[in-house]
């Protein structure tokens, strides 16, 4: 079964280098996580294993909203459920302010890359990669994807719906999106697995890829 991958925020399928074989959608062409959803829908094919990692993770829930029967099996790490909450909504439009007058690299330096990665011996490395990824996909995107977050939908509901198999997987020490967000979409979800990548943040993809790997092969197996 194909797998289909959907990056975080400012990522691109380099975020996934590690991981099993798969396709990797871009998910940075448009200012709503519906318009998203749909865009992955007619990329990838009739059915699919589905996974994604922090926006990614966002909107593979709207995927599953909108065509449940084409996935599957679902993956989500490191994301959240929820609609945007109004003190992280207020933070948006200065970072976009700043990014659309050239001020991209600093929005990451400063205010996402810390929040991003666990420490250990491969973090510098991992915020350079981030920092790479990022500046290639630019300001325009940067907005885009902005915009996406700040209006997304509670997707509470559409878990409760899914019955498919599911593996629930976070970094233990990632503050962009705590445990306490993956338990609730685990307590959503009763057949899901909940999986906790020690020594990892918010990507334990490019932090910890030998354990969130093999999560990912034992979630296809199932």
């Amino acid at each position: 079964m194909t797998l289909v991958l959907l990056p975080g925020m400012m990522c691109d399928g380099r975020l996934f280098q590690h991981m099993p074989t798969h396709l990797c959608f871009a998910i940075s062409h448009h200012d709503t996580v519906q318009a998203l959803a749909a865009d992955v829908l007619l990329k990838a094919p009739k059915c699919f294993a589905l996974g994604g990692l922090s926006m990614g993770g966002i909107v593979a829930m709207e995927v599953i909203r909108q065509a449940p029967n084409r996935v599957t099996r679902l993956c989500l790490m490191d994301t959240n459920c929820e609609a945007e909450t109004d003190q992280i909504k207020a933070l948006r439009q200065p970072q976009i302010d700043k990014a659309m007058v050239g001020e991209l690299d600093s929005v990451m330096r400063d205010e996402m890359k810390p929040n991003y990665l666990a420490d250990g011996p491969h973090r510098s490395d991992v915020l350079d990669l981030c920092m790479e990824m990022a500046l290639d996909l630019g300001p325009e995107v940067f907005v885009r994807q902005s915009v996406a977050l700040r209006d997304r939908p509670d997707q509470k509901q559409t878990l409760q719906n899914w019955d498919k198999p599911t593996l629930i997987l976070t970094g233990a020490q990632d503050r962009l999106c705590p445990l306490h967000r993956h338990e609730l979409m685990a307590e959503l979800m009763p057949q899901a697995t909940l999986t906790i990548i020690q020594d990892a943040g918010h990507l334990p993809t490019l932090e910890r890829p030998n354990a969130t790997r093999a999560a990912l092969e034992r979630w296809q197996e199932e």
